[in-house]
């Protein structure tokens, strides 16, 4: 009986340590037999300064320069995600699309994007982020409304936290995104 209480212990230590070590060190699957929860932590690097900027204003309203909030600026963007806060750190995707201030009183952004991986198993993946973020929030949630690849079907949220952000704009955030998808 001890013998095979060993062996089923030392098989499933195992199996744990063969899954981790398929694992990304940003992201993480857990298999439950319904459903794939899939954990993400990377950063995502907002640059409006400078001669190559990822975010540019496409659109805006009339009173918009003259608003505390930017109200009525409309942003597309294509900004890389990387594992670390510096932008040399390792790439594992880009989000793209866009967001405007939708707050007259704070600073309230409507997020419109798409964050896409090109990274280990899923390169090809991407989540859909739909939501209101209060970027002067210390830390904000965010809806996760769908995906594609291993994401497809997705829903779950998104943690935001601002890591660094400067006079012109350029902010560096960190996310940590929980996605929760079916078998």
């Amino acid at each position: 009986m001890g013998r095979v209480v060993l062996f089923v212990i030392l098989v499933t230590v195992l199996t744990w340590v063969a899954e981790g070590q398929n694992q990304e060190s940003w992201a993480k699957r857990v298999d439950t037999g319904k459903e794939v929860v899939t954990t993400l932590q990377f950063y995502f690097h907002d640059k409006l300064s400078g001669s190559n900027p990822s975010a540019v204003r496409v659109a805006q309203a009339d009173g918009t320069n003259n608003s505390s909030t930017l109200f009525g600026a409309l942003m597309m963007i294509d900004d890389p995600l990387t594992i670390g806060p510096d932008p040399t750190s390792k790439l594992v995707g880009r989000a793209r699309g866009l967001y405007g201030s939708a707050g007259q009183t704070d600073m309230g952004l409507i997020m419109v994007i798409s964050y896409g991986f090109r990274e280990g198993i899923y390169q090809g993946s991407s989540f859909s982020l739909l939501s209101l973020n209060p970027a002067m929030d210390p830390v904000r949630e965010m809806a996760i409304v769908g995906g594609t690849g291993l994401f497809r079907l997705a829903r779950g949220y998104a943690i935001a936290q601002t890591y660094s952000a400067n006079a012109n704009g350029d902010a560096i955030v960190g996310y940590n995104v929980t996605i929760v998808t079916y078998v």
